[in-house]
């Protein structure tokens, strides 16, 4: 991993474990050597309340390259999500998170994250990534909610 790529993951974690937003989760996966890897990240994301994604803590991986931060890191739902912005192989289609559209070297991973928790809500249907999801997001919006409710439900953390 370039240097730049780590100095910037080091920092971010510093960062996020000052000052991050409630509910969420951030950290860097241990290697078997017990030494942080920066480039896999798990995180957590938690609907917003007022949502019908509210109560759900929604586990994402965020994979980071090692040219990083000229280019996003991969985020991926494990296990999928139900959502119109999601493939179906977990990866969240985002406009943030794509070099050729809005990413820039300086958004955070906090940004990324509270980006991803907006989308959960507000899915852009100009860029579908599930068909199911979309589709039924746009033809019938109470199944739709009553989907993600029961996904909520599903991901509700064991407390």
């Amino acid at each position: 991993m370039s240097g730049i790529a780590s100095a910037r993951l080091a920092e971010e974690r510093k960062a996020w474990r000052k000052n991050h937003p409630f509910g969420f989760i951030a950290r860097p996966v241990k290697n078997t050597d017990d030494t942080l890897n920066l480039k896999d990240w798990e995180c957590a994301i938690p609907g917003k309340t007022g949502t019908p994604w509210e109560g759900g803590l929604y586990k994402l991986r965020m994979l980071f390259k090692d040219d990083y931060p000229s280019t996003p890191p991969k985020c991926k739902f494990e296990p999928p999500l139900f959502h119109p912005n999601v493939y179906p192989s977990g990866t969240v289609c985002l406009s943030l998170l794509d070099e050729e559209k809005d990413w820039r070297p300086a958004i955070t991973i906090k940004q990324i994250l509270v980006g991803i928790q907006d989308l959960l809500n507000e899915p852009n249907i100009k860029d579908p990534a599930q068909a199911e999801a979309y589709t039924i997001y746009c033809q019938n919006r109470l199944e739709y909610e009553k989907r993600v409710r029961a996904q909520a439900k599903s991901m509700a953390p064991d407390e």
